[in-house]
């Protein structure tokens, strides 16, 4: 199987165990993944908080290059990338207006539709979860998972249409898939602040804070993510965290494919795990 694959700019840089254990784990699924040619930023939240029509240029102008190269499909684990790719591509479907623009804009009209695929939707719907389920090697049992969706992976629910805006289960479903249990907690869906984590640190710390004490309440052993973001802030704040409200936080932050490649058997370290800034040990020794 071929599938278009836009990894954004996180994945090659801050956010390189996603891209690592994404690749790792298509690998053993004799998936092949074809880059997007001469890809470019999506823009992600600066990009259309500084103006309307560059947030949408900058992420429609990967579906157009994607076109050219014949790609019917794109995954995009990044859930910033995700979000912006399927809101512009909303935009420019809706309104003959925003789809002129866009055509003066890049100077170039999209070939053909492009679908464009979370890594969650990907695993659970295109892949599968009973073929994922068949590819288990090694159980994640007596694990207790807290999946953690976000913001951008499901709102806004009417541009997206994916999983449910409140509570969503894709995740979960996947983990259980896995052989892991997954708690019931009240943040799956809370914000852990984003990129305020620069101008606004305080905030973020508070925000992670909540996150952590849920999480920790609801019995969970780790966090799971599926935005690069989202793991900054959790797992490179949770130090700053304790010393700021005197708490003692210490859960790993994992992507859903790291997860996924430990359930297949595949070192920690041939998906990036020694990335990590919380010791990811004592959830790998819980797994066994």
């Amino acid at each position: 199987m071929t599938y278009g694959y836009y990894p954004g700019c996180s994945l090659h840089a801050t956010a390189k165990e996603f891209n690592i254990s994404m690749r790792a784990v298509c690998k053993a699924f004799n998936i092949e993944l074809t880059e997007v040619e001469d890809w470019n930023c999506c823009g992600a939240t600066p990009g259309h908080t500084t103006k309307e029509e560059l947030g949408l240029a900058l992420p429609y102008s990967n579906l157009i290059n994607a076109s050219k190269q014949g790609l019917d499909n794109i995954v995009a684990p990044c859930a910033a990338c995700y979000n912006r790719l399927k809101s512009a591509d909303y935009s420019v479907n809706n309104s003959p207006l925003v789809k002129e623009r866009m055509s003066q804009i890049i100077g170039e009209e999209k070939q053909r539709d492009v679908k464009i695929f979370n890594v969650l939707e990907f695993f659970r719907d295109v892949y599968g979860l009973d073929k994922l389920k068949s590819e288990v090697k090694k159980p994640l049992s007596n694990l207790n998972a807290a999946c953690y969706y976000g913001c951008l992976l499901v709102r806004p629910s009417k541009v997206l249409q994916f999983d449910d805006e409140e509570d969503p289960q894709s995740m979960d479903q996947i983990m259980q898939t896995l052989g892991a249990k997954t708690v019931d907690w009240s943040s799956k869906t809370e914000c852990c602040g984003g990129s305020h984590a620069i101008p606004e640190t305080e905030i973020v710390l508070e925000l992670a804070r909540r996150i952590f004490s849920s999480a920790v309440k609801a019995g969970a052993d780790c966090i799971v993510v599926a935005c690069p973001l989202c793991h900054s802030n959790l797992d490179m704040r949770q130090k700053q965290i304790n010393a700021r409200y005197g708490t003692n936080f210490d859960l790993p932050v994992f992507y859903i494919t790291e997860l996924i490649g430990l359930a297949l058997n595949i070192s920690p370290k041939d998906l990036g795990m020694n990335a990590h800034f919380v010791d990811t040990k004592i959830v790998i020794e819980k797994i066994g």
